[in-house]
């Protein structure tokens, strides 16, 4: 049943020709859902469509409306059975073209690199690693941290990815202490996709840079990192933005951290944006969730090697004179001689800090993201951890004894250190609709709360009431996921107060009146969380378990935003079921890379 309401059928209809509306119809959707093309098959005797197709169009006859390149002046590209809107594959098109001019134009500069590598040695040596490798498997015990370092200047373009708690963060870093020993007047820029990601990864980076030398410790805290939008040169109402092929940013370095959010349409806009010199660093985690957007870049990019850190021979042996320690060098079994195209520019940190090598947050995550089914279900039918709680029956008292965590915050006086009480814990959830959407467990907090008269939700912006914004508002200086609560001012007029790096208190408030994208944030979306970390997490699956968003990524994503411990609300055929299904997006850029 086909109602008015159904754009996806008034965008076909659009078309004047019949045999090109099934295909319109199904692309406009699957779009919608996140992918960047169908393959051409997908329509054949599809249910999902109000068109009937039994066989498929000469597409000769359709040369109007469809083309088999990216110049052509028509709706629809068709390139290797896939259908394609025209922008979508000069968006892929573009990508790939442009990954390769950085492949090409690094190699004139790799010898020289080398050198100045090599004229560092003494910086390299302080950042090898020292942790216990007692208990740790082959690939666990490389240095891989550091060998991400070298391989990142040694190439204009290079990913370094790595599940929660391996280093990302540290590794760029270690990048930074040995390029401003090369470069010292190095222009680099920090990007991320939300606000709250790149002031995360700047934190992070203080952190692990604060006892480098001071020159290089002013460097970093000098550093100002941004949102992808922002480096680029946001325009209101535009979907262009100032920096482009024409106006090339004129930085040498852009470092993006968490790269498994950016979709394609972003980053195609990113590397046309880059200068001729300037390099790029990608850091994300491959196995978390696709962007909310259409495409799953990260993963596109990783995936068609099969496993990460290929590495010649020669590659292999010249970074392993920088280590020095057999037991920490690159082996013979990440030696190989892989012909696709980023096989030697993505490197795979393997040991994960935060969870331990055997820590059961890190086992719990290995098996949803590895689809080990028995292992998983021996977890949840026999797990004793306190990190890990299996709740089947959807436990209320234990879901209040959850809550009572917010406590923190809500008691706390000082709204500086409230926020970052705010921040300890999170109720995640995996749809919005529902008796275990958002919006009704947001509700379900409120009810809890106002019972025990934590707060009282006598009007929208009611004082404590903790928010999230859900929309970039640029004038006011807040972008899409940056947390905050509500609190009066000095004058007893209420504000919506968040964290501001730039402010002498540390943070700013503004009046809600001005706030017009904002929800609630006891409980968040899985989706909403990626870029943040929690103390304690419980994730809330939903009752259906062929749920089409509950997919290994998603669940995995929500698992290993907790540092401490996990609580998992929901039956035990709707975990296994949903480990067992993984984000399937239609995509050129997999098999075009090959």
């Amino acid at each position: 049943m086909y109602t008015i309401q159904d754009i996806h059928k008034q965008f076909a209809e659009s078309f004047p020709i019949n045999e090109i509306k099934p295909f319109a119809y199904l692309l406009s959707k699957r779009i919608q859902e996140g992918h960047i093309c169908i393959s051409v098959n997908d329509v054949l005797n599809n249910p999902e469509l109000p068109y009937e197709v039994m066989s498929l169009p000469d597409f000769n006859s359709l040369s109007t409306m469809v083309s088999d390149h990216e110049n052509a002046n028509t709706p629809f590209v068709l390139h290797d059975n896939n259908l394609y809107f025209q922008r979508y594959f000069k968006y892929e098109t573009e990508i790939i073209k442009l990954i390769n001019e950085k492949i090409e134009t690094g190699k004139s500069s790799f010898e020289d690199r080398k050198k100045q590598l090599e004229n560092q040695r003494s910086v390299i040596s302080e950042l090898l690693a020292d942790n216990d490798l007692m208990g740790l498997d082959e690939a666990e015990k490389v240095d891989w941290q550091l060998i991400a370092a070298i391989r990142s200047l040694l190439y204009d373009f290079s990913i370094i990815t790595g599940g929660p708690g391996t280093g990302k963060t540290k590794t760029l870093s270690k990048i930074l202490r040995i390029l401003y020993a090369i470069e010292p007047d190095a222009k680099i820029a920090l990007a991320a996709p939300t606000g709250k990601a790149s002031m995360r990864m700047f934190e992070s980076l203080r952190e692990s840079a604060k006892d480098f030398p001071t020159d290089v410790v002013e460097k970093i805290n000098k550093l100002q990192p941004s949102t992808i939008h922002v480096l680029l040169g946001y325009i209101k109402d535009s979907v262009y933005f100032k920096h482009n092929a024409q106006n090339r940013l004129p930085h040498d370095w852009v470092i993006v951290d968490e790269a498994s959010m950016i979709d394609v349409p972003m980053f195609a806009k990113l590397m046309s944006a880059l200068g001729k010199h300037t390099r790029i660093i990608l850091l994300g985690d491959k196995d978390q969730l696709a962007s909310v957007e259409a495409g799953s870049l990260l993963g596109d990019l990783c995936q068609p090697m099969g496993r990460t850190n290929h590495l010649s021979q020669h590659e292999a042996e010249w970074i392993n004179t920088f280590i020095g320690d057999k037991e920490r060098e690159i082996s013979s079994s990440f030696i190989s001689s892989e012909i696709y195209l980023l096989a030697g520019f993505i490197t795979e940190l393997k040991l994960s800090h935060r969870f331990k090598a055997l820590g059961e947050i890190g086992r719990l995550s290995r098996c949803i993201i590895g689809n080990k089914k028995q292992e998983l279900q021996e977890m949840i039918d026999n797990s004793s951890s306190p990190e890990i709680v299996f709740d089947q029956e959807y436990d209320n008292n234990l879901f209040e004894e959850f809550i009572k965590g917010y406590d923190e915050f809500l008691s706390e006086a000082d709204i500086k250190e409230a926020l970052k009480k705010l921040n300890k814990l999170r109720v995640l959830v995996t749809v919005r609709e529902g008796k275990r959407g958002l919006y009704e467990i947001n509700k379900k907090i409120e009810t809890i709360l106002q019972q025990k008269r934590k707060i009282n939700k006598d009007k929208e912006f009611y004082i404590n009431r903790p928010v999230i914004i859900t929309r970039n508002n640029y004038e006011l200086g807040l972008l899409n996921g940056d947390v905050g609560i509500i609190r009066p001012d000095k004058d007893n007029q209420p504000r919506a107060w968040f964290e501001d790096g730039e402010s002498p208190d540390g943070i700013r408030g503004i009046l809600p009146a001005y706030i017009n994208d904002c929800e609630t944030v006891f409980a968040m979306t899985i989706h909403k969380s990626q870029g943040s970390e929690f103390n304690n997490v419980m994730v809330v699956l939903p009752d259906d378990k062929e749920n089409k968003l509950l997919t290994s990524e998603l669940i995995y994503t929500g698992v290993t935003r907790a540092k401490k411990q996990v609580i998992i609300q929901g039956k035990k055929d709707t975990l296994l079921t949903g480990a067992g299904k993984t984000v399937q997006r239609g995509s050129g850029l997999q098999k075009r890379l090959k």
